[in-house]
């Protein structure tokens, strides 16, 4: 039972409505007659529903049949040795103290390597260098597929001409029928990952592709060009020091000075050997890469199901929308 109160210009009345119980199952029925009257609309268009995602469904199918498989190749790495400084900055910790006596200077500090080798690996001169060495380029950009029996990449002839060699791609300036190493850059990242576990400090390098082959070959490269590259920056940077505290022992005769100096040159040597004998230089590989025979995407079941689905959603809304217009 419900009240209301209007107010009038005469006078103040309260005026009472009742509200019976019948209305309210009155609106129920209303209710439920519009869903059995929208069930009904749909089940008298079932055929037309079946047609529509029959359809749709077979195109999934075919559709997802004409995608190209993706393949990834991963490694599991893990740092060398996380301790292991380089250069003046790694002996201050050792020998700053007495370094400070004798008057030298090492200044520096405690370096993560492994942090310094992962930026390095994501940087666009790394990459640059990475693409120009090994020649990925069409490997990267105009790849569509891989021919199992043949084991070789299906290029876009309409990108690169496979025969001649040659980038045939009808692009708009700035680009050019050769991608540019900062175009390359961007299909490259979506294609190259590398992280760090933070509770393991295990690194892994993940590419994936249409090639298994190229995938694994691509995670083997980038592991030996990055040891490499940071045991050049080592090499180089000892054989600066060690040339500078060579000329510091000539200039002096004090002996505390040329006893500490000596060490400091001898640590260098130390780095220069470590790097001369040891191939993995950062990083220790715990896992290889391999040519794996499962391909991670993509999901055709899914496609197909996602599809199916839509398709009988968007049935079911025309069969609504025609009907609402019929008896408008």
């Amino acid at each position: 039972m419900t009240y209301t109160k209007s107010n009038t210009p005469e006078k103040d009345k309260v005026q009472y409505v009742a509200i019976s119980p019948d209305m309210f199952q009155a609106q129920n029925n209303d209710d439920e007659i519009d869903l059995r009257e929208l069930w009904n609309v749909i089940w008298r268009g079932k055929w037309l529903i079946i047609a529509i995602t029959t359809i749709f469904a077979v195109a999934s199918v075919f559709y997802a049949l004409s995608l190209p498989n993706i393949y990834r190749s991963e490694a599991l790495l893990a740092p060398a040795d996380s301790d292991q400084q380089g250069g003046l900055s790694g002996l201050s910790g050792q020998l700053g103290g007495l370094a400070s006596l004798a008057g030298v200077n090492l200044g520096g500090g405690k370096t993560d390597k492994t942090a310094l080798a992962i930026e390095i690996l994501k940087s666009r001169e790394f990459f640059a260098k990475f693409a120009e060495k090994h020649q990925i380029l069409p490997d990267l950009v105009a790849a569509k597929g891989w021919d199992p029996v043949s084991n070789k990449t299906i290029y876009d002839e309409d990108i690169y001409s496979s025969k001649k060699g040659e980038w045939i791609r009808n692009v708009k300036p700035p680009k050019r029928p050769k991608p540019s190493m900062q175009e390359a850059k961007i299909y490259f990242d979506k294609a190259f990952k590398i992280n760090k576990s933070i509770d393991t400090g295990m690194i892994s390098i993940e590419v994936m592709h249409y090639s298994p082959s190229v995938a694994k070959q691509w995670v083997d490269w980038s592991i030996e060009d990055i040891n490499l590259v940071m045991k050049k920056r080592d090499e180089d940077e000892a054989r600066k020091s060690i040339s500078y505290l060579e000329s510091q022992l000539s200039k002096t005769n004090i002996v505390e000075q040329k006893a500490l100096l000596y060490q400091l040159v001898e640590e260098q040597a130390k780095t220069l050997m470590f790097a001369e004998v040891r191939k993995e230089y950062i990083f220790k590989t715990i896992d290889k890469a391999l040519v794996t025979e499962e391909k991670v995407s993509p999901n055709r079941a899914i496609i197909v199901s996602i599809v199916v689905i839509f398709a009988g959603i968007l049935a079911s809304v025309i069969l609504l929308v025609r009907n609402y217009i019929k008896f408008k």
